[in-house]
């Protein structure tokens, strides 16, 4: 039956022969190459039979070599579909209008929905989806992808812990978690405060406890910094025997003590390398996609970049509530530059010190501070200058560590 199926995209007709022996007809046909099909004798003068549109011509110059009657009973197809329709051209006009007008409604924002959030971040939440332009009756194809509008909107919104946002047809859904200031916990019992580096003392600030060290000494991870025994037994003392039987008076140990601290670090650094970037000149192209066809709508032509980077976003056409095969696809084009660096030995190393002390902060925190670095070892191998460095550092190490319960043999 595929040579139907085909008929059906190039039309076919059903034909009436009438004479003597219309099956003859048929046979001059299939001699001449021209394909019947569902050939039935319905008198013994008449038969029907199917045959391609476009053999029509050829069936008629058979006919007028005949004395049979030739009779046109039935057309199906799609050219006779079209003429049909073309027949009613306002009809057609007014239903593809329509159907237009659907898709465009069924493309844009008709409403954003934020939960989750009090009144007053939710007017914040608002506020900025109207700059990212998100709003009712925005183009949903002018809209950023929905992860890219949760980032955002969680670096702009600081009361915002976590945002999902989400797009179902013409409603954005957008559901938020407020940040809950947690308070600080009251301490559960007697602390002191112990270091977690070695370390030599710099400042010191106890509000709470006994200190155990002073400024300038030397400190090694575990060491009591401060402690929160303050009424500690002193074996000097004359009166020893009598202050074990007091009772020791515990407190939890606070306060800050900065101390400065060292790190050996090691570091490559390339004596040359390459690099590319974007110009910051861009052109925009819009397909509509179907399948794998794309159908270019606006930004015909490559720009006259010699190395090009491609961003494409695809967008979902809907029609009402249902996602056609349909997408938009808005691809931007934008100018990619390589670029060659070529650094002397003393531009590595001095890369070299830049590189390790901003990877030392990042891993330290914002609270530490880098005070001084010094080239400890530096060997140049396979174009790279490798270093080793010796960093010191002030920053915050005392830990709390809780006072275990004392029996009364301690």
């Amino acid at each position: 039956m595929r040579y139907k199926q085909g008929a059906l995209m190039t039309g076919y007709v059903t034909i009436l022969i009438k004479g003597d022996r219309p099956e003859l007809f048929f046979q001059k046909c299939m001699r001449q190459g021209i394909l019947v099909w569902n050939i039935k004798k319905t008198a013994d003068d008449a038969c029907i039979g199917s045959v391609r549109l476009h053999d029509v011509k050829e069936l008629k110059t058979i006919k007028r070599k005949t004395n049979h009657k030739l009779t046109f009973i039935d057309k199906k197809g799609c050219p006779f579909l079209i003429k049909r329709f073309t027949k009613k051209r306002q009809l057609m006009l007014g239903l593809v209008i329509s159907v237009m007008l659907i898709i465009f409604l069924s493309n844009i924002i008709w409403e954003v929905q934020i939960t989750g959030v009090p009144t007053e971040v939710e007017e914040k939440i608002s506020k900025q989806l109207d700059e990212y332009g998100v709003h009712s009756g925005a183009w949903i194809f002018t809209l950023d992808e929905p992860t890219a509008i949760q980032d955002q909107l969680i670096k702009d919104v600081p009361e915002l812990l976590w945002v999902g946002v989400e797009q179902k047809g013409t409603t954005f859904y957008l559901e938020g978690v407020e940040k809950s200031v947690v308070e600080e916990k009251e301490s559960t019992g007697p602390q002191h405060l112990v270091a977690t580096k070695k370390g030599v003392i710099k400042n010191m600030y106890v509000s709470e406890g006994l200190p155990r060290v002073a400024v300038n000494d030397y400190v090694e991870p575990g060491d009591v910094l401060v402690s929160g025994i303050i009424n500690e037994e002193n074996e000097d003392s004359e009166e020893g025997e009598e202050d074990k039987e007091r009772q020791l008076d515990l407190v939890a140990a606070d306060g800050d003590i900065t101390a400065t601290t060292w790190y050996e670090v090691s570091v490559n650094v390339p004596l040359g390398g390459d690099y590319e970037m974007l110009s910051g000149n861009q052109e925009k192209k819009y397909y509509i996609s179907l399948g794998n066809l794309r159908f270019p709508i606006w930004g015909l032509g490559n720009p006259d970049y010699e190395d090009i980077h491609r961003e494409t976003n695809e967008t979902p056409i809907h029609f009402l509530k249902w996602q056609l095969p349909v997408t938009f696809i808005d691809t931007t084009l934008s100018e990619k530059l390589y670029h060659s660096v070529e650094r002397t030995k003393e531009e590595a190393i001095n890369t070299g010190i830049m590189q390790a002390k901003n990877e030392l902060q990042l891993q330290l925190g914002p609270e530490s501070q880098i005070i001084s670095e010094k080239v400890l070892h530096e060997t140049t191998e396979r174009g790279k200058v490798k270093l080793n460095l010796y960093i010191s550092v002030e920053e915050n190490i005392a830990k709390a560590e809780p006072i275990e319960p004392l029996s009364q043999g301690d």
